[in-house]
């Protein structure tokens, strides 16, 4: 594997769309990102099986009614499989223009479904995923827990990339563990368009001395007209999610966007050297840790509900 120290990196800003249309618009981004010379690609947050902004799945404390029942079981069906036929055409696609490609999906497991990260590498081939570890808010009610078997850096020709998801980002320890696990792409695709969002991507990008990706969905209130009732009018028809993609350098300098009103793709030029550069001062895992004082333990296990064994299992682990 040839390592790349200088190249180009890009961030999707996606409207939201069904899975068919999303996979179309995954893979003419993809392309056009390609022809521009980026080696990586980063899409949001659920692109694939969709962020279902504003739906309550008709639920409050002590009621679960018929209609979200219903939605969910909607929302199950639209999911992906990590050996289905979706997953099979993102590495088609990232094969066919020689990057990498990095995804957010809802993912399908059983009875269960998950937010989720893939990374596909640019020779077409899957790398693994991140399970979103914990859900904000009614998110909780719709997607299940990952666990620490699902939190990757994976090595690749443009260096160590891993994603953390929207506010699994306020999350200090997960933080912690992708520093040291050596992260130098840290992807952080969301669902958070607020104000606050670009100066947490920015205060990461410094602590960690990592580039940031980051990209969010921009949709307007008619994209999720069957949860908040379709606009009258264009003005109306208001911003729902925000966007603020952008790209920033291991110093917390923004180098792409934020893009705050359109559907794009943004670039910016990556250079490695940056980040020794800016482990010169600060390691937060190294020579800035203090491991006399602070340390983290993260339990990576696979954890199951049920784990099968027979009598022989337990006479050979004895």
């Amino acid at each position: 594997m040839e390592k790349l120290t200088k190249y180009k990196a890009a961030v999707a800003q996606v409207s939201p769309a069904s899975k068919p249309e999303m996979l179309k618009k995954i893979e003419k981004m993809t392309a056009e990102a390609a022809s521009k010379g980026a080696k990586i690609i980063l899409f949001p947050e659920a692109s694939i099986g969709g962020y279902p902004r504003g739906n309550d799945f008709d639920c409050n404390i002590g009621h679960r009614g018929e209609k979200g029942r219903d939605d969910w079981a909607a929302y199950h069906d639209n999911a992906v499989d990590i050996d289905g036929p979706e997953i099979k055409q993102l590495c088609q696609i990232a094969k066919k223009n020689h990057i990498i490609l990095v995804t957010g999906i809802i993912e399908r497991d059983g009875g269960t479904v998950y937010c989720c990260v893939v990374f596909i590498g640019s020779d077409g081939k899957y790398l693994g995923k991140h399970r979103k570890l914990m859900p904000t808010g009614s998110e909780r009610l719709i997607w299940g827990f990952g666990n620490g078997s699902t939190m990757p850096v994976i090595d690749t020709e443009v260096g160590k990339i891993g994603a953390v998801i929207c506010w699994e980002n306020y999350m200090p320890l997960l933080r912690t563990t992708m520093y040291s696990d050596g992260i130098e792409l840290y992807l952080a695709p969301t669902a958070d368009g607020r104000e606050t969002w670009l100066p947490s991507m920015r205060h990461i990008a410094m602590e960690g001395r990592c580039f940031v990706l980051t990209c969010n969905i921009i949709a307007h209130r008619n994209d999720y007209a069957e949860n908040y009732g379709k606009a009258k009018d264009d003005k109306e028809n208001k911003l729902v999610s925000t966007g603020g993609s952008c790209i920033i350098d291991p110093f917390g300098k923004v180098l792409a966007g934020p893009d705050y009103e359109h559907e794009c793709i943004l670039y910016a030029d990556i250079d490695k050297n940056q980040i020794a550069r800016g482990k010169f001062d600060m390691d937060v895992v190294g020579h800035y840790g203090r491991p006399d004082v602070f340390q983290l333990h993260v339990n990576r296990s696979d954890t199951k509900s049920v784990t099968n064994f027979t009598v022989e299992d337990e006479l050979m682990t004895k």
